[in-house]
């Protein structure tokens, strides 16, 4: 018997950056090649003692990155780009004051990121073809919501 047949499509996957002087950008997959969630912080360790007995942490805190990887003629990409200089001239209080929610309509499985900020300016290419570009959002934290 086969089993359970699923499917999957990046056109499933949308998403919201929000930031107060900036307002909200939506997007689904038009000129986005990837969008990558990683959490930088684990979220216990172990000390073992002398004796072999083992203390557990549990640590609190859900830091980590958004990486989104676009066309470098999309609208996302000239968007972040828009974002990214107007908060560099701004009151260093909005630096990290963007949230994102990124959704999977396909696995009903949501990402909440909240005080996010830009690392960089992504490096970019110039070619015979256009290329990609890859702006990196470091979050203070990343709610992963199962479905």
């Amino acid at each position: 018997m086969a089993g359970e047949t699923t499917t999957y499509s990046f056109e499933d996957v949308t998403g919201a950056i929000a930031h107060e002087l900036l307002g909200a950008y939506t997007f689904d997959g038009k000129g986005v090649g990837e969008i990558g969630i990683t959490m930088d912080a684990d979220m216990s360790t172990h000390d073992r003692a002398a004796d072999g007995s083992i203390m557990v942490s549990k640590l609190l805190g859900e830091p980590g990155r958004i990486v989104i990887t676009a066309q470098q003629t999309s609208s996302i990409h000239k968007w972040l780009l828009w974002a990214y200089q107007l908060l560099k001239v701004s009151d260093s209080s909005y630096w990290a004051g963007m949230g994102a929610t990124i959704r999977c309509v396909a696995d009903g499985t949501s990402h909440i990121a909240t005080g996010i900020s830009f690392l960089k300016v992504p490096d970019k290419s110039y070619q015979a073809q256009g290329q990609r570009v890859s702006w990196t959002l470091l979050c203070a934290d990343i709610q992963n919501l199962p479905a």
